[in-house]
């Protein structure tokens, strides 16, 4: 869904590997991204939030058969851009775009991502923007200006359209998720337990201190460091993004929920 898209168009490129830009998506991997330390929370067959719980509402293609999932590229980069607007085609990936998707939803949660080849979106232009300060490398607040492309196409999304849109084309989503590897598993509860985790995301409105290591810059708080592929895009993206975006994940993780929200 797009919250994938949200997820994806605000975090998929969290996944930047250590705040460094990453190569144009190639394709994505067969097998999910592993973490020793966190194994998958939906891995198991009982199924924690069932799709016909979602929340529906008026779709323009809410009743349009669905395409195979190797033949729903054009017909999901209509939709997207149909909700998104004309400024996410210049980020979106054309090829494998729920495959990308579900792999990259898959490892917003965990410590490492894997790879970069499975972003649906292009990542972000330039590089992370740091100054010093009292001698100290920090994230400088400019750097949020590199999300701005995102966030406006995140600003434009009508979570109620977009839910709905999910909820219409999630047998590809499912069936993506479990040639990913998962047989057993249901990915719209991977879904939520990414949005819960963002969610969770510290709150850190001070200057973020980095340290480079080798190519990439690291944390240097190790608690900060230790933080999923989600929770550190939260803390990379600055503070006023972070909390329109969780704004916006709240809002569809209510309809996920079965819940309902204003438009």
């Amino acid at each position: 869904m797009i919250v994938v898209l949200l997820v994806v168009a605000a975090g998929v490129y969290l996944v930047q590997r250590g705040m460094h830009p990453a190569a144009s998506p190639a394709n994505p991997p067969s097998t999910p991204a592993t973490s020793s330390t966190q194994a998958p929370a939906s891995a198991s067959s009982t199924i924690q939030h069932p799709i016909n719980q979602v929340a529906s509402g008026p779709a323009p293609a809410s009743t349009a058969s669905l395409p195979g999932l190797f033949d729903s590229d054009a017909s999901v980069r209509e939709a997207l851009l149909g909700m998104a607007g004309g400024d996410l085609t210049s980020m979106l990936v054309p090829s494998q775009i729920i495959s990308r998707v579900v792999a990259t939803v898959d490892a917003l949660p965990r410590q490492s991502m894997g790879s970069t080849n499975i972003l649906p979106l292009r990542t972000p232009r330039g590089v992370i923007q740091t100054q010093q300060a009292n001698g100290i490398t920090v994230i400088t607040a400019a750097n949020a200006e590199r999300y701005a492309p995102y966030m406006t196409v995140l600003a434009k999304v009508d979570p109620h359209t977009l839910v709905t849109w999910y909820k219409h084309s999630y047998p590809l989503f499912q069936q993506a998720y479990r040639e990913l590897g998962y047989p057993r598993g249901y990915f719209n509860d991977r879904l939520i337990a990414a949005i819960d985790d963002m969610l969770a995301a510290p709150d850190v409105h001070d200057p973020i201190a980095v340290t480079r290591v080798g190519a990439h810059y690291h944390f240097v708080d190790p608690q900060l460091q230790a933080l999923s592929n989600g929770q550190k895009l939260m803390l990379r993206m600055g503070p006023a993004n972070e909390e329109q975006f969780k704004a916006k994940l709240r809002m569809i993780r209510e309809l996920l929920a079965g819940g309902q929200v204003g438009h």
